[in-house]
């Protein structure tokens, strides 16, 4: 390969193109029913991700910012309450919790994983406390056994933010699948995508989902009766006409990418400055995050970027140092995060990502970490 190549973090269009004819199918068929809004796309979507999934219920939404308010509210938790959660994750998740009008109280990461420290959960519970959201950060599910356990000794609920995770298991149970609600996102760059917005929660129980089903149509059971404040939030047609056509491969997908990211691991074993994350059962690599240690992480990104490499950094501030929550957070202590948040690059990485293409650009990260 040349210096020309260009290597995206993400390219969409292997998975465009192989499935254009069902893509196209299902768009047709959809534009032909004149049905857009929580018609029979969306509610057979939602029927194949509960079975999926392996919950009772799976509820369309427009995004998984969504799912993560909604989830809240249809547990009750506003003013006055308290969430812990991860301060290393999109904002997102701590933003619906300032949504609902509660307070998100950050517990710091493990090094190894990027995932909520289940060590430190318990000494930020207060009287206050009435949830906890653990997020599968890239794809690496949390360690949900610890995490129940805590919950249940203390009463508390668990929203879990599977926005990264779809399909990815904690002990042969789907991430989702295991807290009083699962909220995923569709993001388009997500391992299952729409053509735009789109997200679900999931859910066992039946009082929940029903709250959750009112919510997402403006706090209505029966339309023009409205019972509370809701939202305007519902996976409309086309998306849902479109993710029932990915639902099928999704497992593949996952597969081929952790197949992807077992190359990167061998090919970066014992190399100075660049610490690969572990694989481990369940994980399906939504993003490839290495540490970038020893190295001015700026200076490498711009580097790579002028090889036609494309990377990112997720996230280059953790939550609790935001502006926004620096007069309620401003002495909490998440050292773990911030350093993560200042080592952190994530790499290509989707499905058909090729192993010409990869061992490019290990070659060249090699070559340029070794040269600084």
């Amino acid at each position: 390969m040349s210096v020309q190549t260009q290597i995206p973090i993400l390219d969409l269009q292997p998975q465009i193109q192989t499935h254009w004819e069902a893509f196209n199918a299902a768009f047709q068929r959809v534009m032909r029913s004149g049905q857009f809004i929580l018609g029979p796309e969306e509610k057979a979507f939602e029927q194949e991700c509960a079975a999926y999934l392996g919950v009772k219920h799976a509820i369309g939404l427009n995004s998984g910012t969504d799912a993560l308010y909604i989830a809240l509210r249809a547990l009750g938790i506003g003013p006055g309450d308290e969430v812990i959660t991860t301060p290393f994750t999109f904002f997102a998740t701590a933003e619906a919790i300032s949504h609902v009008g509660a307070t998100p109280v950050f517990v710091d990461i493990e090094e190894h994983s990027f995932n909520i420290n289940p060590d430190l959960i318990e000494a930020a519970i207060t009287p206050r406390t009435k949830a906890i959201i653990p997020v599968h950060l890239f794809g690496r599910p949390c360690d949900m056994d610890r995490i129940q356990a805590i919950a249940s000794k203390h009463g508390l609920k668990v929203v879990e933010d599977c926005a990264q995770s779809f399909g990815a298991t904690w002990k042969g149970r789907k991430t989702g699948s295991m807290g009083a609600f699962g909220c995923y996102s569709f993001f388009p760059t997500k391992n299952l995508s729409a053509f735009g917005d789109g997200g679900m929660m999931t859910t066992d129980d039946d009082d929940l989902a029903a709250t959750a089903r009112m919510l997402r149509v403006h706090g209505s059971r029966k339309k023009y009766f409205n019972e509370v404040v809701g939202y305007n939030s519902r996976l409309d047609e086309l998306q849902a006409a479109m993710l029932r056509v990915k639902l099928p491969h999704i497992d593949s997908w996952n597969e081929a990418r952790r197949q992807v990211a077992i190359r990167y691991r061998d090919l970066f074993q014992g190399r100075d400055h660049i610490v690969a994350p572990e694989v481990v059962d369940g994980h399906v690599f939504h993003q490839y995050t290495i540490r970038v240690k020893g190295l001015d992480r700026g200076a490498f990104q711009s580097k790579l970027t002028e090889q036609g490499i494309g990377t990112m950094v997720y996230y280059p501030v953790p939550c609790h140092k935001l502006k926004l929550y620096q007069g309620s957070h401003a002495l909490v202590s998440c050292p773990v995060a911030e350093q993560a948040a200042a080592e952190v690059l994530s790499l290509p990485i989707w499905p058909e990502l090729n192993v010409r293409q990869q061992n490019y650009l290990v070659d060249v990260m090699i070559h340029l970490s070794s040269k600084a």
